[in-house]
């Protein structure tokens, strides 16, 4: 039977799932504490798997292009806080103050690694590059975001300072994607024959999160919160946001000179917002605070972002061939 077109991806629908589930069913009490520290294992997990999977040639190849990441960073790092910045006067009265802190927490996030590098490789644009970047953006990000949200939500991780919530963020999610560099000597070909299955962590660690947020947010009576009108509103500032983001990409490609492989690479991971990285983030940094209205802004964009991206990326694909491409080659 053939799949209609109109339904989104497993994921999405899972994710779907996993909200409803946790605002019939929310875990409270003893659960919610258990529950936290199996969480907490699988997203140790989940980024020890990413560094045992990432090669450090990959790294080294698209390294060198450093215009290139500069304007990548630029976008994920500046534009998106700025536009976040920009918006308030429109987006505070539509969406109300706790999901526009949402929308601030979503424009400080680093830029996913798995999608931004598989739709610029579905479009044919810089790969090597592509992988450069997405993964620096990551890694940058756990030092970045924090930053970022202090200056945005005024908000430190526990109440403490920035710097503590760096070194907290450190510990639950840099540290494991060390030691997963460390032993992708002995683990790394094991890893790349099951990256297959292997994405099924990265999907169960959000999943876990998610339902935790939002058992959290339920136990608070986030629904009767959210009037429905600035859910809608939330979807056309999602919109908004990730259009601006990308015109800003296409023009600001153009105007550097890059050719089209390189503004395909900068469009896919200039404008993307990490869901796998921004959820683990939360936990971290509003621990003891309500997640679920602050990661519902996230989970929307990262949707929305998947579809636009998606019929980008094959629009690209069907163009002709170039010169270089026909010869195996892709201008640096």
């Amino acid at each position: 039977m053939t799949r209609p077109r109109f339904l989104p991806d497993n994921f999405t629908l899972i994710l779907i799932a996993t909200v409803i589930l946790a605002s019939l069913l929310p875990a409270s009490g003893q659960t919610a504490v258990a529950f936290g520290w199996v969480t907490n294992l699988a997203i140790a997990l989940l980024f020890f798997l990413h560094g045992a999977k990432l090669s450090r040639q990959a790294i080294v190849a698209g390294a060198g292009h450093w215009r290139l990441h500069l304007l990548v960073f630029s976008l994920t790092f500046v534009l998106f806080p700025l536009l976040g910045l920009a918006l308030k006067p429109v987006l505070s009265p539509l969406i109300g103050k706790d999901l526009y802190m949402g929308m601030l927490y979503l424009c400080a996030l680093p830029a996913t690694v798995q999608s931004a590098i598989a739709f610029t490789s579905l479009a044919r644009g810089n790969i090597p590059a592509a992988i450069c970047s997405a993964a620096a953006s990551s890694l940058f990000g756990i030092f970045l975001t924090p930053l970022l949200v202090t200056l945005l939500l005024n908000v430190h991780g526990d109440g403490a300072s920035t710097v503590d919530a760096i070194l907290k963020i450190s510990v639950q999610l840099l540290l494991p994607f060390v030691a997963g560099q460390i032993a992708r000597r002995w683990i790394g070909e094991w890893v790349g024959r099951n990256k297959s299955w292997l994405k099924f962590v990265d999907q169960g660690s959000i999943l876990l999160v998610v339902y935790g947020a939002f058992s959290e947010a339920v136990n608070e009576g986030i629904w009767h919160q959210i009037p429905l009108w600035e859910l809608g509103g939330l979807v056309v500032a999602c919109c908004v946001l990730l259009a601006l983001v990308l015109v800003a990409s296409t023009v600001l490609g153009k105007a550097f000179g890059f050719n089209q492989e390189d503004r395909i690479t900068i469009l896919f991971c200039g404008s993307k917002k990490s869901l796998a990285t921004g959820v683990p983030m939360a936990q971290v940094l509003f621990a003891g605070a309500s997640m679920g209205v602050l990661i519902l802004p996230l989970m929307l964009f990262h949707q929305i972002q998947l579809m636009v991206c998606a019929a980008l990326a094959q629009r690209y694909a069907n163009r002709p061939e170039s010169i270089p491409e026909m010869m195996g080659q892709v201008d640096p």
